[in-house]
């Protein structure tokens, strides 16, 4: 019994030897300053830049209540008069988009047949371009396909719960921020 005791207090000090043995440099002595990388020419040494949220409201949106959609990002925020978004989701862009800035919603369905010929409910229009309408809907069977590049569409499709909350939120006036 004696043996298998002793056995085991050594299997154990080897493995400590060895985690010990890998622990970065920074991390063995508590007292020693940690490894960073190089500071950038725009921080300050020792100070080191914040990671970007993805979901974060875009900075160049805009104030106030709004509806934000990201072109490049391919997201919308739904955002209340304190600048704080109370929902933000995924979309599938429109053949056509519109340029950055901002526009108004000028008109709503609650349920129409799309320009690609798919069932949508909760049609949230906004812009008009080269004579396509742009605007937000859900498609009543859940789907959201790319935009087929050969048609002129100005669908930007959401999921169904996401369409629900944007027809809450988004009435006639609601003011819409496109952003690249």
């Amino acid at each position: 019994m004696a043996g298998l005791t002793a056995a085991a207090v050594a299997v154990v000090a080897f493995l400590a030897y060895q985690a010990s043995a890998s622990v970065p440099a920074n991390l063995a002595d508590p007292r020693q300053a940690p490894v960073t990388a190089a500071p950038s020419a725009s921080a300050p040494a020792g100070t080191k830049k914040p990671a970007k949220d993805p979901l974060a409201v875009p900075a160049a949106s805009g104030t106030g209540e709004r509806v934000v959609y990201a072109l490049e990002g391919r997201r919308v925020w739904l955002v209340d008069a304190k600048n704080k978004a109370v929902r933000t989701f995924a979309v599938a862009p429109s053949s056509v988009s519109p340029e950055p800035g901002a526009y108004a919603v000028t008109s709503r369905s609650n349920s129409v047949r799309g320009s690609d010929g798919v069932q949508i409910e909760h049609v949230v229009r906004f812009a008009t371009v080269d004579g396509v309408t742009v605007g937000f809907s859900a498609a009543v069977d859940g789907s959201m396909p790319a935009a087929d590049p050969s048609k002129k569409t100005g669908g930007v499709r959401m999921k169904r719960a996401d369409g629900d909350a944007m027809w809450t939120f988004a009435s006639i006036g609601a003011k819409v921020v496109v952003v690249p």
